[in-house]
């Protein structure tokens, strides 16, 4: 009898715990790329990934295939956690380390580029699964050669603008800043640091100063950002697992080998590389969702209509939470079933006898 008894209560004991788990919220996985100026990896994809035309497009599909193009808005490290200079390598900041994205460090100049001009400038950046975060943009400085593999050293040391939480228009968030003045062939180098996880995301967007569009590799043609219609039609083929808001366990939350990038080889760098072999999300994390929840919630994170805005949430901020939170009070309320009906059938026996 005590046997059964036990039996029964670990049962329950031991589906509880599992479906309460389901009600903790994983951080949903944020996607998205520079689209003004636009970045190379979406100019490329504009292009499109199985017949680029300008020929350094062509020149990153031979070098890293056409799936880095259909995976445009995943140029990311899942753990990077602000440590951006520790964990990108010079010469592989375009593909933040990824081995593949290595067709966007290909070191020329012409990659398809946006014209710029110094003084007030609007900038886009396309949000496939947005979420809360800050923005860097860095400019190259004065002595910047695309001839040569991009360097930390080459970007301005500080950011020329910084943001947090931009508004979100269209599916795109839409910040102003200051373009610094500048001549010549440059590039702009984002990084858009979510603030409810460790992820973050790179972008290099090529720019011109002035009317010469040349540059070391000759004339650059003109960059155009991808439409909602090439977006949709490149879904198909895409990897990225997000469905538009970003799903609840999505790849942002597997750390592998291969989503790590390539370390500098110095000693210096690999004491402060962090510790990959655990989960990509610290246990702080959940005190940071719980805080993006009440603020989705709040009278100022929602829309004109009464809806959750995405940005602040990065999806819905009922729908998914509360079909975790249904199948996890089913597990329990099976579990409990379970015992008693167990506890009866035992009891049932013992009168009978």
């Amino acid at each position: 009898m005590t046997v059964r008894r036990t039996a029964t209560g670990i049962v329950v004991l031991g589906l509880a715990p599992l479906a309460l788990a389901g009600l903790t919220a994983v951080p949903a996985a944020a996607h998205g790329s520079m689209t003004d100026p636009v970045s190379r990896v979406a100019a490329c994809f504009a292009e499109g990934p199985e017949s680029p035309r300008s020929a350094a497009c062509k020149a990153a599909v031979a070098a890293g295939g056409t799936q880095a193009l259909y995976d445009w808005n995943e140029v990311n490290i899942a753990n990077a956690a602000g440590n951006h200079r520790q964990l990108i390598p010079d010469g592989k900041l375009c593909s933040a380390g990824k081995d593949k994205y290595k067709g966007l460090d290909q070191a020329r100049g012409d990659w398809p580029s946006s014209e710029l001009a110094p003084g007030n400038r609007t900038f886009r950046y396309k949000a496939t699964a947005p979420h809360r975060g800050s923005f860097e943009l860095y400019v190259t400085k004065d002595s910047y050669d695309p001839g040569k593999p991009l360097k930390w050293s080459d970007l301005e040391e500080k950011p020329f603008l910084k943001v947090t939480d931009p508004k979100l228009e269209s599916g795109a968030y839409v910040f102003d800043g200051i373009v610094p003045n500048k001549s010549g062939r440059h590039l702009i180098y984002s990084i858009w640091q979510r603030s409810d996880s460790p992820e973050a995301f790179y972008t290099c967007s090529d720019v011109v100063f002035g009317q010469d569009n040349g540059g070391a590799g000759g004339g650059a043609p003109a960059a155009s950002a991808p439409t909602d219609e090439k977006i949709a039609e490149g879904t198909e083929k895409s990897t990225v697992e997000h469905n538009g808001h970003g799903d609840l366990g999505t790849d942002a939350t597997k750390v592998s080998a291969k989503d790590t990038p390539d370390a500098p080889d110095t000693a210096a760098t690999a004491e402060k590389q962090p510790d990959t072999s655990t989960d990509a999300y610290p246990d702080t994390d959940a005190d940071a969702n719980t805080e993006a929840g009440a603020e989705a919630n709040s009278p100022e994170a929602k829309s004109a209509d009464g809806q959750d805005t995405l940005a602040a949430t990065g999806g819905d901020s009922t729908t998914s939470y509360l079909a975790i939170g249904g199948a996890a009070a089913l597990a329990i309320g099976a579990a409990v079933t379970f015992g008693t009906a167990r506890r009866k059938a035992v009891s049932g026996g013992r009168h009978s006898r």
